[in-house]
């Protein structure tokens, strides 16, 4: 383990090198009412199975910064909890030809629920309801379903680029054009808030 005067200077080293600066172009597909939960601070839990174009391989979380895609198709109201449904009735969309970033994250742990027993322990750090965990949990050739714990940081302000084609389908991860930065964008939940609930996610999982 690093001595936390060598953790600064890596640290610093990787500042210098742009890792936490750079622009990131990447962007992660949730529902738009969990990327609103998310982006309040209400969770930093993500469940996801995968889209059909992930193959037979499923979801991976294969990247470690991005940027909160929300997608808007109107069931996903019914997926989530009651408290959480009466909130995304007064969610303001941009036209359809317009997509709106609001929130950046990183991904804090992340790691595959073999057992439906995990996930289900995971209920209460998340909006989902326990029928949605269970049919994604049993949805594709492989049970299983991924758990990630995001850090939220949220834009001075949104910015609405172009909605293109190459955006749709069911996948997780696309290639937002232009590139943008992280930099300026604040955490939504103070340190020891989010520590509690990440300790919450490690102590569910343990």
């Amino acid at each position: 383990m690093k001595s936390p005067a060598k953790s600064k200077l890596h640290l610093a080293r990787l500042l210098r090198a742009g890792k936490y600066t750079a622009p990131v172009q990447i962007a992660f597909k949730e529902w738009g009412i969990v990327v609103e939960a998310l982006g309040r601070g209400g969770q930093i839990v993500v469940l996801r199975k995968g889209g059909i174009a992930e193959g037979q391989g499923g979801f991976r979380a294969e990247q470690e910064r991005f940027w909160l895609f929300p997608t808007r198709f109107h069931q996903q109201a019914e997926g989530v909890v009651e408290e959480a449904r009466a909130g995304f009735e007064d969610y303001e969309w941009p036209s359809n030809d317009l997509l709106r970033i609001e929130f950046c994250a990183e991904v804090i742990e992340a790691c595959r629920l073999d057992s439906l027993a995990q996930a289900q322990r995971l209920v209460g750090q998340h909006i989902w309801r326990e029928e949605i965990i269970a049919e994604r949990f049993d949805w594709g050739r492989d049970a299983g379903i991924y758990a990630m714990a995001l850090r939220v940081r949220r834009l001075a302000a949104p910015v609405v680029l172009p909605m293109l084609e190459s955006y749709g389908g069911c996948k997780s991860w696309v290639e937002l054009e232009p590139r943008m930065e992280f930099a300026g964008a604040e955490p939504v939940l103070a340190k020891d808030v989010f520590a509690e609930k990440l300790a919450a996610f490690r102590e569910a999982l343990a």
